[in-house]
Protein backbone atom coordinates (compact mmCIF):
# COMPACT_ATOMS: atom_id res chain seq x y z
CA UNK A 1 0.00 0.00 0.00
CA UNK A 2 1.33 3.56 -1.10
CA UNK A 3 2.09 5.85 1.70
CA UNK A 4 -0.88 8.23 0.17
CA UNK A 5 -3.23 6.05 0.26
CA UNK A 6 -2.60 5.28 4.31
CA UNK A 7 -2.58 9.01 4.25
CA UNK A 8 -5.73 8.97 2.60
CA UNK A 9 -7.06 6.47 4.72
CA UNK A 10 -5.75 8.32 8.10
CA UNK A 11 -7.63 11.60 6.77
CA UNK A 12 -10.96 9.55 6.26
CA UNK A 13 -10.82 7.72 9.30
CA UNK A 14 -10.00 11.24 11.00
CA UNK A 15 -12.69 13.54 9.92
CA UNK A 16 -15.14 10.47 10.83
CA UNK A 17 -13.34 10.46 14.67
CA UNK A 18 -13.89 14.34 14.50
CA UNK A 19 -17.76 13.67 13.83
CA UNK A 20 -18.84 10.50 15.87
CA UNK A 21 -16.90 12.43 18.98
CA UNK A 22 -18.77 15.39 18.78
CA UNK A 23 -21.33 15.41 21.06
CA UNK A 24 -19.14 13.23 23.56
CA UNK A 25 -18.22 15.32 26.91
CA UNK A 26 -20.91 18.00 25.94
CA UNK A 27 -22.45 20.10 28.86
CA UNK A 28 -24.93 22.63 28.44
CA UNK A 29 -26.29 25.32 30.53
CA UNK A 30 -28.87 23.50 32.51
CA UNK A 31 -26.64 20.63 33.23
CA UNK A 32 -24.00 23.59 34.26
CA UNK A 33 -26.08 25.31 36.32
CA UNK A 34 -25.37 28.87 34.20
CA UNK A 35 -28.00 31.15 32.87
CA UNK A 36 -28.70 31.04 29.39
CA UNK A 37 -28.56 34.36 26.95
CA UNK A 38 -31.92 35.12 25.73
CA UNK A 39 -32.20 33.47 22.12
CA UNK A 40 -30.02 30.46 22.70
CA UNK A 41 -30.45 27.39 21.97
CA UNK A 42 -31.66 24.41 24.78
CA UNK A 43 -29.25 22.79 23.40
CA UNK A 44 -25.78 25.22 22.89
CA UNK A 45 -22.88 24.02 24.91
CA UNK A 46 -20.90 25.79 27.50
CA UNK A 47 -17.96 25.97 26.26
CA UNK A 48 -16.76 24.26 22.93
CA UNK A 49 -12.99 22.99 22.65
CA UNK A 50 -12.06 22.11 19.06
CA UNK A 51 -8.60 21.36 20.32
CA UNK A 52 -9.28 18.73 22.70
CA UNK A 53 -11.75 17.43 20.30
CA UNK A 54 -8.94 17.41 17.18
CA UNK A 55 -6.68 15.79 20.04
CA UNK A 56 -8.91 12.82 20.60
CA UNK A 57 -10.15 12.40 16.78
CA UNK A 58 -6.45 12.45 15.77
CA UNK A 59 -5.39 9.79 18.26
CA UNK A 60 -8.66 7.38 17.37
CA UNK A 61 -7.94 7.91 13.65
CA UNK A 62 -4.31 7.00 14.39
CA UNK A 63 -5.66 3.60 16.00
CA UNK A 64 -8.55 3.09 13.42
CA UNK A 65 -5.57 3.70 10.36
CA UNK A 66 -3.32 1.30 12.00
CA UNK A 67 -5.38 -1.71 12.64
CA UNK A 68 -6.74 -1.06 8.62
CA UNK A 69 -3.59 -1.53 7.66
CA UNK A 70 -2.55 -4.07 9.74
CA UNK A 71 -5.53 -6.04 8.41
CA UNK A 72 -4.30 -5.20 4.59
CA UNK A 73 -1.07 -6.34 5.26
CA UNK A 74 -2.10 -9.62 7.42
CA UNK A 75 -5.61 -10.49 5.88
CA UNK A 76 -7.53 -11.11 8.53
CA UNK A 77 -10.85 -10.19 7.48
CA UNK A 78 -11.14 -10.02 3.56
CA UNK A 79 -14.38 -9.56 1.20
CA UNK A 80 -15.59 -12.97 1.49
CA UNK A 81 -15.95 -13.11 5.30
CA UNK A 82 -18.36 -9.90 5.14
CA UNK A 83 -20.76 -11.68 2.87
CA UNK A 84 -23.76 -12.33 5.18
CA UNK A 85 -26.45 -13.56 2.91
CA UNK A 86 -26.57 -14.55 -0.39
CA UNK A 87 -25.55 -17.67 -1.89
CA UNK A 88 -23.24 -19.82 0.77
CA UNK A 89 -19.76 -21.32 -0.51
CA UNK A 90 -21.20 -24.48 0.36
Amino acid sequence: MQWTSILAIYFLFLVFSAFVLLPFGVRTHDEAGIEKVPGQADSAPVEFRPGRLMVRAIVLAAVLTTLYVANYINGWIGPEDLIFWGPSAG
